[in-house]
């Protein structure tokens, strides 16, 4: 799969979720360019990056006056994302990250370089300034995706990308409670700070136990939240 970069991955990891949502409705057809920008929570230019990656995997085809539809060709990851997620539930999916993300940060302790970590820090700005949840959750995943990066292992990242698909795909939709914005004292910020600030101190123990601790904390509030609306 071709890397469709910093800006577009984002927008990947939401199409590859709404995807295997369609193959679980049996839709072929996505919706027009502007809609499903807005739906995505995505910028129109970072959604054209992520259907041009899947149209050459061949997992999406465009018809000219049609529109653009989901392939018959190789959606091996796309099947098998919506097949996975079919079967699984968030605590699953809390567990799988519990079990590889932290070993996930330690590795990006020893080998993330200065870009990586000034890539990390332009985040964590990033992430305070978000004006709302679903602009705030796309550049959540991509620090988490940054921390993967700078592991620099090929199989890691993978994993990290299939299960990040998975996540997306169980809790798509899920309604927050705590207004249209994440509140000034969310606990995600001073989280992220723990795990960039050990990555770039070398502290590989460090940056494994901080990653640990944010996804206890995230799985604490999501599963009950996710539990309630059922």
């Amino acid at each position: 799969m071709d890397d469709p970069g910093n800006g577009g991955h984002a927008a990947l990891v939401q199409l590859q979720a709404y995807l295997a949502q369609m193959d679980h409705a049996g839709e072929t057809r996505l919706p027009a360019e502007r809609e499903l920008s807005e739906s995505l929570g995505v910028s129109r230019g970072d959604l054209r990056k992520a259907l041009a990656v899947l149209e050459k995997d061949g997992r999406i085809w465009r018809h000219v006056g049609r529109g653009t539809f989901v392939g018959s060709g190789p959606v091996e990851e796309t099947i098998g994302i919506s097949e996975i997620a079919g079967r699984t539930n968030p605590a699953d999916v809390m567990r799988a990250r519990l079990i590889i993300e932290p070993e996930i940060a330690r590795e990006a302790a020893l080998h993330a370089t200065l870009s990586d970590i000034a890539s990390m820090r332009q985040s964590l700005v990033q992430t305070r300034e978000a004006v709302t949840w679903r602009q705030y959750e796309n550049i959540d995943n991509l620090l988490h995706r940054q921390i993967a990066q700078a592991s620099r292992n090929n199989v890691l990242l993978g994993l990290f990308d299939v299960l990040n698909a998975v996540r997306r795909t169980v809790v798509w939709g899920r309604l927050r409670s705590e207004g249209a914005r994440p509140p000034a004292d969310h606990h995600s910020f001073a989280d992220h700070e723990r795990i960039v600030e050990a990555i770039a101190e070398r502290d590989l123990g460090g940056a494994a136990a901080a990653m640990r601790l944010h996804l206890q904390q995230v799985e604490r509030r999501l599963i009950p939240v996710r539990e309630a609306a059922e």
